[in-house]
């Protein structure tokens, strides 16, 4: 080996003639020399040399190489690793602080939210319970309502209803005493709460919020409970301006009449009644519709004790039908002598046999034959009131006896000095005889109202 060697040298020297001269072989530390050839590289170290082949050399260096780079990246490594995790530790809070402020901030919207839901339900409930007790009121004014009564009459005769008053067929004939009644408009009976609607949403705010929003369901109770407080008023003051105007009218009548009130209302007679006195308070804290109630109740106590009053003043007919005259109050011909002569009272034109009616409460203080009267009664209403019925064909009460408005007293006739079938109705006040004409235009005057 070492003389191929050696002749591998010698032959080509010409291209070693470049490389570094190898060292003596007797020198220490002497560094190992590699020799390339067409098979392999040669590894010379202190005399002795080690022959590698192409592959297992190329795979020592690259083994070097990596190692080498192993080494630096290794040294790279330790040499920043600080800042490295530094940084991935920086990164890493910075990512975990994120998305804490992110839940914080979603807690926070989460419990907003909640409170805000919260607050508009107590809100809710709040109103709803303002609208259940504004409903609860109304209720109880539309009761209050319905309490009024529809009329008021004047004297003991009830105003007869509906199916009485109209007869299936023919035609009616007017009331006698159709002016004896004071018809007071009636409280709007549609005051009262139409439905119980609102209350559903009571017990179901949830399915209307959704349905329609809690705004809106709001709005709409607020409406329809204005609707029915508007109606409530509007019925209110109508009966307010019917009492009050129906009081004026009474007032005027007897005003005009020239009675005095303190003696008619004297002159009333009293059943029984009693109880304790209980004076009408109103409350501090009432509303205007307490108050107008207040007032209508004071009036309508007035207004009976009016009534009271006027049924023992005859401004009512005394006849069915309507009124026709046949001779007037006054200064007259005479039908039997032809002469001038005063007629104390107006002849009512009926038939034979009509019934004839009271015009107002009193007692029979004379009931019989009375010289040209003929069959006649006189009744006392008191205060120096009296009427006369004349010419009847018959009787039918008796002296003493105390009658009321409408009650039929006798049947119209031609006793005594009468050409023919009528009635002679005479007032009286304090015996002196006045044209009856001044109360029945009274029973008009209250009846148009």
């Amino acid at each position: 080996m070492s003389s191929r060697s050696g002749h591998h040298q010698k032959h080509h020297h010409h291209q070693d003639h470049g490389r570094a001269p190898a060292r003596r072989p007797g020198a220490h530390h002497a560094a190992p020399a590699v020799a390339a050839s067409g098979e392999g590289y040669t590894l010379v170290h202190a005399g002795k040399q080690v022959r590698f082949g192409p592959v297992v050399f190329w795979i020592a260096v690259g083994s070097v190489v990596l190692l080498g780079m192993w080494s630096a990246a290794t040294a790279t490594y330790f040499a920043f690793r600080d800042d490295v995790l530094t940084r991935l530790i920086a990164r890493q809070a910075e990512m975990q602080y994120a998305y804490e402020d992110r839940i914080s901030e979603l807690r926070a919207k989460v419990d907003r939210t909640t409170s805000r839901q919260l607050l508009d339900q107590e809100q809710f409930d709040q109103k709803l319970d303002q609208i259940m007790k504004r409903q609860s009121t109304l209720e109880s004014r539309a009761t209050a309502l319905g309490a009024m009564p529809d009329a008021t009459s004047t004297g003991s005769i009830k105003p007869q209803g509906r199916a009485e008053a109209a007869p299936s067929s023919g035609t009616p004939k007017p009331s006698p005493i159709s002016d004896t009644v004071i018809f007071v408009a009636p409280p709007d009976r549609e005051a009262r709460l139409e439905s119980r609607a609102p209350l559903i949403a009571k017990a179901q705010p949830n399915q209307f919020a959704k349905a329609q929003g809690v705004d809106n369901v709001l709005v709409r109770l607020q409406t329809s409970l204005d609707q029915v407080e508007r109606r409530q008023v509007a019925a209110l003051s109508s009966v307010e301006d019917g009492i009050e105007s129906r009081v004026r009218r009474m007032r005027g009548v007897i005003s005009d009449l020239g009675l005095n009130m303190s003696q008619l209302e004297a002159a009333v007679p009293r059943s029984g009644m009693g109880g304790p006195y209980v004076p009408v308070k109103l409350a501090p804290d009432a509303g205007a519709f307490e108050r107008q109630l207040y007032r209508i109740n004071i009036n309508r106590a007035q207004m009976q004790r009016l009534n009271q009053t006027l049924a023992l003043v005859p401004y009512r007919k005394p006849v069915v039908g309507e009124v026709e005259f046949t001779s007037g109050f006054g200064v007259r011909s005479d039908p039997f002598l032809g002469r001038p002569a005063m007629h104390t009272g107006l002849d009512f034109r009926a038939a034979q046999g009509d019934p004839v009616r009271v015009t107002a409460n009193g007692k029979v203080v004379s009931a019989g034959w009375a010289g040209g009267y003929g069959r006649m009664v006189e009744v006392d209403h008191g205060n120096g009131l009296s009427t006369r019925y004349g010419h009847l064909s018959e009787i039918g009460v008796k002296v003493g006896e105390y009658v009321k408005i409408g009650q039929v007293i006798g049947a119209v006739g031609s006793t005594g000095r009468s050409t023919g079938p009528h009635l002679h109705y005479e007032t009286r006040i304090d015996g002196e005889a006045v044209d009856p004409q001044k109360f029945l235009r009274a029973g008009v005057r209250l009846s148009a109202g």
